[in-house]
Formats: structure tokens, sequence, C-alpha cells
């Protein structure tokens, strides 16, 4: 029954101390407002190699397990030609991201990427004036439904999240629910001064960003690691199955360990390098065996555990083994920063990376890329 998995991802979430202290009201809007009244009749469940429905109808205890996963887990509410286009976000994650929001009652709240509707509630039960913006009109549709069927303060409108924003005037809060590359100026020129902004950044992490005084720059630090689908106009990357496809590849070498190579610090160094570059791994007992890379295009690599050293091999017009290669060792010789040393300073025509406390001070670039006026 979902209560049974309601209680067990409350009590995991407890077990864990993944509320935040700051903001208590978060755990108390999850309790109040459950996932499971606001997931569709039908969810997706990853099986071997493709997603399967879960019908509520045909088996309600494996529909609730898939909707209360633990902190961690998410739910694919909607698959699109065998990717999924949308889900219900992990508690932990989105328990962070409404902390780094500071939402107060009275702020004017936007949310880009309703989905099914309830982060938007969540954000309901903390102020009473919430729009949110989804692009596709059967999921806005199923919010509103849900959202009025729970009592939940909040305007879904049908629109872009990009530029131009449906609507007009500021708002004090801006959050996205949905990863982007480069942050949309529009978002910056709707928020006030002094305002937040909280977005999933590129495709490992999320960050938090002030709008200045003067309205002309936002600035932030990464806030936790985090993996959320892209804005749905960027073209979707294709699975490592589908870039290799019957390629054999080169063999080479790699002489970095795999275990390191899962560390959050190094996966997030290497997407600010190489930011097209997809990282996933297959993990035993005793750590990771095999490790897929892809730009999801059409270069691909694969690295495995074969004797002392890892193995490897690489296809397609890129060396994806010799540029991560390079970036661990740029990383290394900019003094190794972890994840949370890592800001995002934008403003109306560039946008960077930093590490320190200067969002002036020397940016990063991605390799191969001109660091003009650095």
């Amino acid at each position: 029954m979902p209560e049974n998995d309601r209680a067990g991802l409350l009590s995991a979430m407890d077990t864990q101390a993944l509320w935040p202290p700051d903001s208590p009201w978060v755990r108390t809007a999850v309790k109040s407002l459950p996932r499971d009244l606001f997931a569709p009749e039908i969810v997706w469940s990853w099986e071997s190699d493709r997603y399967e429905a879960v019908h509520r109808s045909h088996d309600p205890d494996a529909w609730a397990a898939a909707v209360h996963p633990g902190p961690y887990g998410t739910t694919v509410t909607q698959v699109s030609d065998g990717l999924p286009t949308s889900s219900i976000s992990c508690v932990a994650i989105v328990a962070t991201m409404l902390d780094a929001l500071a939402v107060e009652e009275g702020h004017r709240v936007l949310e880009l990427g309703t989905g099914v509707g309830w982060n938007t509630a969540l954000l309901g039960e903390r102020t009473s004036q919430v729009v949110s913006v989804e692009i596709d009109p059967e999921l806005g549709a199923h919010a509103r439904r849900r959202l009025e069927a729970a009592g939940c303060r909040a305007e879904v409108v049908i629109g872009d999240g990009g530029d131009p924003l449906p609507g007009e005037g500021l708002h004090d809060r801006v959050i996205a629910t949905y990863a982007v590359q480069q942050v949309p100026w529009s978002w910056v020129r709707r928020t006030r001064p002094g305002g937040r902004i909280v977005a999933p950044w590129g495709h490992l992490g999320c960050v938090a960003l002030t709008v200045a005084a003067d309205g002309a720059s936002a600035t932030g630090w990464m806030q936790a690691p985090a993996q959320f689908m892209p804005d749905r106009q960027e073209r979707a990357p294709r699975p490592f199955e589908r870039v290799r496809g019957d390629d054999p590849g080169t063999s080479t070498q790699f002489t970095r360990s795999l275990r390191d190579l899962q560390h959050a610090d190094v996966l997030f160094a290497l997407r600010v390098l190489v930011p097209d570059a997809r990282v996933s791994f297959s993990t035993s007992e005793i750590g990771p065996s095999a490790v897929w890379l892809t730009d999801g295009r059409e270069s691909w690599a694969t690295i495995y555990e074969a004797g002392p050293r890892p193995a490897a091999r690489h296809g397609g017009k890129r060396d994806l083994i010799t540029e991560i290669t390079q970036a661990w060792q740029e990383w290394e010789h900019r003094g190794a920063p972890g994840m949370y040393d890592f800001g995002l300073h934008v403003t109306a025509g560039h946008q960077h990376v930093f590490t320190g406390d200067d969002p002036h001070s020397r940016p990063w670039h991605p390799l191969g890329v001109a660091a003009a006026g650095s």
C-alpha cells in the first residue's frame, strides 16, 4: 500500500539526516503532500535494456514502490521514443534545492518545468504566489488536476521556460526542474535584484545564483550533485549502445583508477572541462568494474578492469580517453578543487565557471575552447 512506502521514504530521510535543518517546512510539506497524490497511473521502471510500464491497477505494490523509492531514487513518469522525458525527482535533491531557494511566504516564485506538479505543490505550501511553466500540454493538464485535487495554491501555465518567458513582472525566486547547459538570461532578467535562482546545471550538479543589486549579473555556487533530465530544446544525447553500434573501437591505455574516476569531484571537473562527455558505471560489491563514456553523438569509449591495469577502447571521431585524461591533469594542475568550490557567473552575454571567492578570477574553460580574456 502507498501508506507503507510513504512512511518508509520519510523514515529513510530521517535516518540519513537528509532534511535541511534550516528549512523544517520542507519535511512538513513532503509529509502532507506525498508523491503518490501526483504520480500518474502508469510509471516506468528500467528493466535491463529498456523502460517497462508499471500500471497502478495491475500491480499496485510495484507502482507504490516505484513512486516512493529511496531518498535518491527518481520516478520516471513519461517515456518518449524509449527515453525518459519527465520524472518525479528524488526527495533528497528536491529538499536540497528548496532549501537553497530560501523561499518565504509572500515571495513570488516562478517554477520552470511543472512535470506532474509535486514540486509545485511543495512550493505552494510555503507561499501562495507560485506560477509554474510546463512545455508539455498533457503534463500541464495532469498537474492542474492533481494540484486542484490536493487543494494546492499554484498556477500552471503552458509555455517554454526559455526566452521569452511567459507572463510578466519580476519574481523573488526562480527554480528549474530540468538541467540546462547555459542559464538563460531571461531567468536573470525576470528575477528581482537580490533574488535567487536555483537550477540543475549541466548533468551533474545544481547551482544557486543570487542576482546582483544592479540586475546586470547573477553569481553563485554549486549546491549538490544532481542528475536531471535536460531542457527539451536541447538535443537529447543518444544512449551509449546506439553511439557505439557495431564499432569494435581501438585499443588504448588508461592509467587512472576506476574507483578514483567514480569520485564526485573528479566527475564534476570532467563535466566542466569536457562538458559533453557523459560517464556511466557498472559496479560490483568491490567497486566499479566498467565505465562507459559517450558524447551522445558519434564518439564513445569504454574502460574495464583487466588485471593490474584497466583496459580501454574508444571509437568515433574523438578520443574520449585522451580527453578525460587531459582534463583530469588540468584539474589536478589547478589544485583539484571539490565540486562545492565551483561557482557560476552569468551576465547577458557571457557565463563562466570559476573557483574561489572571486567570480572575476581565472575562469575555467572547456578543453579546446579559447580562454579569451582570461
